[in-house]
């Protein structure tokens, strides 16, 4: 499922127009993307947690000539799933 399809389901579901859909779609991502930005984590109840955790340099190596890179430290986001999805999934 992408954004778009979300947008249609959300405004079936709930009778609004693709336009509302979109935007309130467009503000909960905004919300996330903020508070992720702030590494502050944000938790669905039995849908799962999205958090940021640092990663460490390294040492990396180029694939084609095997040169060693250094590979410098950064944040990257994590989901851990929920109880219910995990279940629901499965």
């Amino acid at each position: 499922m992408n954004k778009q399809e979300l947008v249609k389901s959300l405004s079936k579901k709930f009778e609004l127009s693709n336009v509302k859909s979109g935007e309130i779609i467009g503000f909960i991502l905004e919300v996330l993307t903020t508070s992720l930005s702030k590494s502050k984590p944000v938790a669905f109840t039995g849908f799962g947690t999205f958090s940021v955790k640092k990663r460490k340099a390294r040492i990396g190596r180029n694939p084609k000539t095997g040169d060693a890179l250094k590979i410098p430290a950064r944040k990257v986001v994590r989901f851990s799933v929920g109880k219910s999805l995990k279940e629901a999934v499965n």
